[in-house]
């Protein structure tokens, strides 16, 4: 990343942080540990961005958790991952509760177990109220996916004679997403060094600003959050128009 030396403040802030949270199975490696110590450690830098998030002003944070084709994992993997998700709900909802942090989840709810449904469901209820950071975790999500699932919606909807093809336009469909009532990401951040999205928010990140860091999520701190968000600060968004100075 290369950041300029731009305040960070309300108008230069990104209202929505999304991040694809990579590399802990490398960090494991690295260190000659298996891959369930990896995300482990990235559980606590999940502790760390948040926190962070908070602590700046971010309005929106939502985190790539459990990608739709991450079932195809190992089964002790997605096993473990799984008790993670669940020590997560167990341990830190408290404390989003206490810092005015209102937690949703996206994505497919038919292939978690039932235990951890009722957990999302109670994270949801207990932090609804909440008007601080809106956390949004994309569990068992794929982009893909959805979009297909929003196309279905509106398709069966036109057979029933309930939606005129005609009104299908780019903010009509973006009502039939997951994400609606959040604005779009305004800055994408993936760790690891990899440059994907890896089917995370395609739809809603048609004009959202990438950074790129090598760090491993493990080893991802809150200096180079903070970095990441000055390199958003210091970049042109024309949304496809030009500079004022352009046109003059």
């Amino acid at each position: 990343m290369i950041a300029k030396n731009v305040p960070l403040g309300p108008e230069t802030l990104p209202r929505h942080v999304a991040i694809i949270m990579d590399g802990n199975g490398r960090w494991a490696r690295k260190r000659h540990l298996p891959r369930s110590a990896g995300h482990v450690a990235g559980v606590s830098a999940v502790r760390s961005i948040v926190r962070a998030a908070i602590d700046v002003g971010i309005e929106n944070l939502t985190l790539y958790a459990f990608s739709s084709e991450n079932w195809k994992r190992p089964p002790g993997e997605v096993s473990h991952l799984m008790g993670l998700f669940r020590s997560y709900f167990h341990d830190d909802v408290d404390e989003l509760v206490e810092r005015n942090v209102r937690m949703r989840i996206i994505g497919s709810r038919s292939r978690a177990a039932p235990d951890i449904l009722v957990m999302i469901e109670d994270a949801e209820a207990r932090t609804a109220a909440n008007t601080g950071l809106n956390l949004t975790f994309a569990f068992d999500y794929g982009s893909q996916e959805e979009i297909a699932s929003a196309a279905q919606e509106m398709a069966r909807a036109a057979v029933r004679g309930e939606l005129d093809p005609a009104e299908i336009t780019p903010e009509f469909f973006a009502t039939r997403l997951s994400t609606r009532g959040t604005p779009d990401p305004d800055l994408v951040i993936r760790t690891s060094g990899e440059r994907r999205l890896s089917n995370f928010l395609l739809w809603q990140s048609a004009y959202s600003e990438l950074v790129f860091v090598e760090t491993l999520w493990p080893d991802f701190s809150r200096s180079q959050f903070i970095e990441a968000l000055e390199t958003y600060a210091a970049r042109d968004r024309r949304f496809g128009s030009v500079a004022p100075e352009a046109v003059a």
